[in-house]
């Protein structure tokens, strides 16, 4: 069981409760609904309270946020752990990895994996990554530990993403085009008229006369965004056959996600997190002849894989 404490400020004097668990704590309405099932799940001064009771300033809500009762089965596969608290888990996930059990991964997925770490550290915690990554897409994964943590980081986290692509590009720019479902397909997306609206920042940072590496941050959150949006552009991922890329030089789409940063739902501290360019698009980058790539990277603020 976690347990959160905030301290009424002087501007909520008078507030409701409820008003100020969703306005300045962030608290979702589910979270609360649950939270007032629980027998002291919502305490003022050490003292169970109702949502419409109304407040004081420098009053201390606490609340009790309970173990979850579903996980997933466990399987003892190896975890690359960047950082853990008593609210975070951030996994540098390799590729060939899903995130959930699907057919032909059915027990070695990173949900799975997660579930074997919580056993061994005696925690009855959900898998609740704040996004998801493809099967093979490398690179950070952040989880929640709880449903306030996942409430209030939804859609606040800022991601970059390093990639290489086929052909040359230099500069910078800008890739606004809707993506979805691509006509008679269940998996695979398109650039399409009738799809959602998706927003690609790229940034060329090293090129050799075939290849691009690139440094990448999503506006929007589409399915497949990246790969879809470079494929479109005349593009792909080298490695990534279902868009167009080539397998001649790496099995699986060259893309990685290196930087992740966030301002902590509790501390309210800035938290930045990077990982290393994995040894396949490493290698990659040698055989492009774009060994000077590595240290651009090095260099480049937006990508420090140190």
């Amino acid at each position: 069981m976690r347990e959160l404490f905030f301290t009424v400020p002087n501007e909520y004097d008078g507030v409701r409760l409820k008003s100020f668990l969703r306005s300045y704590c962030s608290v979702s309405s589910r979270l609360i609904v649950k939270l007032k099932r629980e027998p002291m799940g919502i305490m003022n001064n050490g003292v169970h309270v109702i949502v419409t009771d109304t407040l004081k300033s420098g009053d201390v809500i606490q609340l009790l946020i309970p173990d979850d009762d579903k996980q997933i089965k466990p399987a003892d596969l190896p975890l690359r752990i960047v950082y853990e608290d008593s609210d975070l888990l951030i996994i540098d996930k390799s590729a060939n990895m899903p995130m959930y059990p699907c057919p032909g991964h059915d027990c070695d997925s990173l949900a799975n994996a997660v579930a074997a770490y919580y056993l061994k550290q005696n925690e009855k915690l959900a898998f609740r990554p704040l996004y998801r990554l493809d099967k093979d897409t490398s690179g950070l994964v952040v989880l929640a530990k709880n449903a306030y943590c996942a409430a209030y980081l939804a859609g606040k986290l800022q991601k970059e993403y390093t990639a290489i692509c086929e052909g040359e590009l230099l500069g910078n720019g800008t890739i606004d085009r809707p993506i979805g479902l691509k006509e008679g397909h269940r998996i695979q997306r398109a650039v399409t008229p009738n799809g959602e609206r998706a927003i690609t920042k790229w940034q060329a940072l090293c090129s050799s006369h075939r290849h691009t590496l690139l440094s990448l941050e999503l506006k929007t959150g589409r399915t497949h965004q990246i790969r879809v949006h470079m494929s479109s552009f005349g593009h792909p991922l080298a490695g990534d056959d279902m868009y167009g890329g080539s397998l001649c030089l790496i099995d699986r789409q060259a893309l990685h996600c290196g930087d992740v940063s966030f301002i902590h739902p509790v501390t309210m501290k800035d938290m930045n997190f990077t990982c290393n360019l994995p040894c396949d698009m490493q290698k990659l980058l040698i055989k492009c002849d774009m060994e000077k790539c590595t240290k651009t990277l090095c260099r480049n603020t937006l990508n420090a894989y140190n």
